[in-house]
């Protein structure tokens, strides 16, 4: 059975029962047809929030399809909620780039869905559509201004860095000239377009604690250099209460139901591999004020979406996870011990052994941060007993607790075991949060240290380029901003083809790009695209919609 098969034989709830459940006035929530709903930011209590205990889960580094967090996420909280503690989580949007793509929607699967999840899928609320609008009228201004000859800044059309954006792959986007067609279309220029996830205005959405913090971050985004060499932020442009205007709805967190008929908040959708890879501020908070628990999760792997977590997210909204679930799977390790993508589903204690340090890195990165893992193995039909044994044994040898979570086939039920371990950390408040780095350390420092403790690289090189972007923004005085860095996540290095546990490499920063609205600095590494590109087999081949409106092939 298909998960949206399993998903059409749920009876859902009425949003407005759902908000009750939550501990929301039915009358606050603003209603997208009957099961989808904002809440106004005027609910959170930061107070409240305080008191909440966050989870955070993450992952090993995935094969291309994807180990499961956001399916273990669902099913932890549904465990939770069994276990009655009142729980919530809270996820990200999914981009329309992976949905059409390779990996399909981010709804969970199985028995750990969130629902509806064709309308989460395909459009939601309209965020990113407000993103999208809210970037490119940016893009527009700046174009506009270059051409005016009345009311003109002088901006260099060399040195813009604004880029438009788009929610699909599309690598034939990735590079462009616009104004061309004469004096009335503008003056010619190369720029390209990013995907929508990895927006500065998505990274700012997620970021701000509300409207008017959205808007002086807006107001702070860096455009480029005039010709007398003068830096242009949005604020020059006199735009960021337009485009603020534009995100007045997206800022708001969405409620929706899990398939258990328990609360969800989904909400902002950074990329991790090429933004800050975890849910809004606002979401979070929100899911916090109303909650004993709350589940979030942080994409691809522990040296990527929770490293950003930690050490963005965390520091800047004085909040903190009481534990982290690293979540795995047996097809991910052996993938990571040399294993043949064909025959993941084979039994194979020697790969699977082989692929155990890529588990152990992650393990050590999220003891860096002083805080308690707990293994959750995704469990698949093909998993082997003595498969499952393995990972134990290694656990017990490092003294991490791990559970065996069938969140897919069982839903909550499946990962009871594992809610149980989590509650006896938080219990335990063993925990002891402290941030990798200082923003106030220099931009060299904050790098190589990601690079040296989360990725186990031996040295960090900057390529011409970015030596000259590191001298600019040293000038700008934004060399206090915390790091967002861009890499591939299929391997611990810079390279996606070191798999396991490289060592003995150099990470590789060939360009750095300024967030400073957002408030971090992205140092691209390797080869990777901040606008992907689609397989010769997109999944769009397989999605249809019949004449009485049923999607199919969808999941």
């Amino acid at each position: 059975m298909t998960d949206l098969q399993i998903a059409k034989k749920v009876i859902l709830k009425p949003i407005t029962e759902i908000a009750e459940k939550f501990g929301i006035n039915p009358e606050l929530i603003e209603m997208y047809g009957k099961h989808k709903a904002k809440i106004p930011i005027s609910c959170i209590d930061k107070t409240k929030a305080d008191l909440s205990n966050l989870i955070l889960v993450s992952a090993t580094s995935p094969t291309p399809a994807g180990e499961g967090k956001t399916t273990i996420s669902i099913g932890l909280s549904e465990a939770l909620n069994r276990l009655s503690k009142k729980t919530t989580v809270v996820l990200r949007e999914p981009s329309l780039g992976p949905v059409f793509g390779i990996k399909g929607g981010a709804t969970g699967g199985g028995y750990a869905q969130v629902l509806p999840l064709e309308d989460i899928n395909l459009h939601f609320t309209g965020d990113f559509s407000a993103i999208e609008k809210a970037n490119n009228l940016l893009a527009a201004i700046i174009d506009n201004n270059i051409q005016s000859k009345t009311n003109s800044l002088g901006i260099d059309p060399r040195t813009v860095t604004w880029k438009r954006v788009f929610d699909v792959n599309d690598r034939a986007l990735r590079k462009i000239i616009v104004g061309l067609g004469g004096t009335n279309s503008g003056v010619p220029r190369e720029t390209g377009f990013d995907i929508t996830a990895a927006s500065e205005i998505m990274a700012i959405l997620c970021i701000s604690k509300d409207l008017s913090d959205l808007k002086k971050r807006i107001g702070n985004i860096f455009i480029g250099y005039t010709f007398s060499n003068q830096p242009i932020y949005a604020k020059d442009l006199k735009v960021a209460g337009a485009m603020a205007a534009l995100l007045q709805h997206a800022i708001k967190p969405n409620l929706v139901q899990t398939i258990e008929g328990n609360p969800a908040i989904i909400h902002g959708g950074p990329f991790a591999n090429i933004a800050q890879g975890t849910n809004s501020v606002i979401g979070t908070l929100m899911g916090m004020t109303f909650s004993d628990y709350t589940v979030t999760e942080a994409g691809f792997g522990c040296d990527l979406g929770a490293e950003k977590f930690l050490d963005i997210k965390c520091q800047s909204t004085d909040i903190s996870p009481k534990a982290v679930v690293l979540t795995t799977t047996i097809r991910a390790l052996k993938y990571h011990g040399g294993a043949d993508l064909k025959s993941l589903t084979i039994t194979n204690l020697e790969a699977l052994e082989k692929g155990l340090p890529n588990l152990e890195k992650h393990i050590e990165n999220i003891q860096q941060f002083g805080l308690t893992p707990i293994i959750a193995i995704n469990k698949f039909e093909s998993d082997s007993i003595k498969e499952i044994q393995l990972i134990k044994d290694f656990a017990k040898t490092k003294n991490i607790s791990v559970a065996v979570a069938d969140v897919w086939a069982k839903g909550g039920e499946g990962a009871i075991e594992l809610a149980k371990k989590v509650i006896e950390v938080v219990e335990s408040n063993k925990t002891n949060f402290e941030p990798l780095y200082k923003w106030e350390d220099t931009i060299e420092s904050k790098i190589e240290t990601i690079s040296q403790k989360i990725y186990g690289a031996d040295h960090v090189e900057y390529t011409s380029n970015a030596k000259r972007q590191l001298k600019r923004i040293k000038n700008l005085g934004l060399d206090q901003l915390a790091i967002c860095v861009a890499k591939t996540e299929k391997s611990l290095s810079d390279n996606p083809k070191l798999l396991g546990r490289p060592r003995n490499f150099t990470i590789t920063v060939r360009e750095i790009e300024i967030a400073s609205g957002a408030g971090f600095l992205i140092p691209i590494t390797g080869d990777i695209m901040r606008m992907p590109g689609l397989p010769a087999h997109p999944a769009s081949e397989g999605i249809d919609i019949s004449d009485s409106g049923e999607i199919t092939g969808l999941f």
